[in-house]
């Protein structure tokens, strides 16, 4: 397999390096955490210690972590953090006893919520970066991207065949193994059909207790399984963001998924050819889309939102960042005219500029504040 190079991403590690002393890569298994824990350490010429807690000896030897992380070393990489999150205490030991003498490189398949040792033991010693699978341009096709996702093993296959089912390997190998790992004790069948569910709500109102009552689950079940297919970057729970008007605004989340090759397979979508005659096509595009555009404007989730007036008006996407608002649309159309639901966004909102993306490849205005622009032109720039 080809190795792509993501040179933006050795850099921002650099940066945090620079603010503390432990740095921790998160995201979902196999988005190719450690090959850029490996180039990182390569590009040194430092002394490196390297531990993959999926070994069970490299993990074996974390009972000893005051021998095993010796002071010669200049980065420490420890690898599937979540499997030791008991180890942060000593961490922290370690780190204000050689803060200038040593680095800490720790990757881990699952958020900050689900590692909750990290964020309350490591506080002002700890900088966080979420590692995505492959974004446009890193990767040059961007309808191969849309099609498979991703995932490097996905988008990289030598086939639409092995791509399909390496996506259903990882899915099964999720579910069984790395769930069961992070402690969390639900029947992989089950997590499974709320996941397939989930798959028919992709760009819609969270419903907890209409997906509850279809599954026999409490709706407080159902919303516990959200947080764990969000906290596993598996979905994206987007919420609704509330202006002070007087309107009745939408008020519950909306869900996507955040690879559309893993939400292809869970809809039965193999090829180009089902994806452009499947029901779900506008959905489909209009989540590979924001997840594009929230990852080319590395925006946080407290920085992005949707909106929306009850049968008035709404917008995909609100990022709010560096003091601007900014709002977007997707439409899977080359048709874009104006409508009253942008002119309220705009007037509401107060939006610094409303831009509307859609597959085609050219830009154009539909007036000083909107304008229209192609997916993979935008994200160029």
């Amino acid at each position: 397999m080809r190795l792509i190079a993501r040179n933006n991403c050795t850099k921002q590690l650099e940066f945090l390096f620079n603010v503390n002393p432990v740095v921790a890569i998160l995201g979902p298994r196999q988005c190719g955490k450690t090959t850029l824990a490996r180039l990182y350490a390569d590009s040194l010429q430092k002394s490196i210690l390297y531990l993959d807690l999926e070994d069970t000896h490299d993990l074996q030897r974390l009972d000893n972590p005051f021998l095993t992380l010796d002071e010669s070393y200049d980065l420490i990489i420890i690898d599937e953090i979540q499997r030791r999150a008991e180890f942060f205490p000593t961490l922290r030991v370690l780190v204000d006893q050689r803060r200038d003498k040593q680095k800490f490189l720790i990757l881990g398949s699952a958020s900050r919520d689900l590692i909750q040792q990290s964020s309350e033991t490591l506080a002002g010693r700890i900088s966080y970066m979420e590692l995505t699978p492959f974004t446009y341009p890193e990767v040059s096709d961007i309808n191969l991207l849309w099609l498979q996702g991703g995932f490097p093993n996905a988008y990289l296959a030598k086939s639409v065949e092995i791509s399909w089912e390496w996506r259903k390997a990882y899915i099964a190998t999720f579910l069984e193994r790395d769930i069961p790992n992070l402690g969390i004790t639900i029947p992989h069948q089950i997590l499974r059909r709320f996941w397939m569910m989930i798959a028919h709500y992709h760009g819609n109102i969270f419903n907890a207790s209409e997906i509850g009552k279809s599954l026999g689950i409490a709706h407080t079940t159902a919303r516990e399984y959200l947080n764990i297919l969000t906290g596993t970057f598996m979905l994206r729970e987007l919420i609704p963001w509330f202006e002070n008007i007087n309107k009745r605004q939408i008020k519950s989340p909306k869900i996507y998924f955040r690879d559309s090759g893993i939400y292809h397979y869970l809809l039965g979508i193999p090829n180009k050819t089902s994806l452009i005659n499947h029901p779900k096509l506008g959905a489909s595009w209009e989540g590979f889309a924001l997840e594009s555009i929230i990852r080319h404007h590395q925006a946080y989730p407290e920085e992005v939102y949707f909106w929306g007036i009850h049968n008035q008006a709404e917008l995909d996407l609100l990022i709010i960042k560096n003091g601007k608002k900014y709002g977007f649309e997707f439409k899977y159309s080359d048709n874009i005219q104006m409508t009253a639901s942008m002119k309220i966004a705009i007037e509401y909102l107060i939006l610094d500029e409303l831009t509307i993306i859609y597959p085609g490849n050219k830009n154009y205005r539909l007036s000083e504040k909107i304008k229209v622009s192609g997916l993979a032109e935008y994200l160029q720039y």
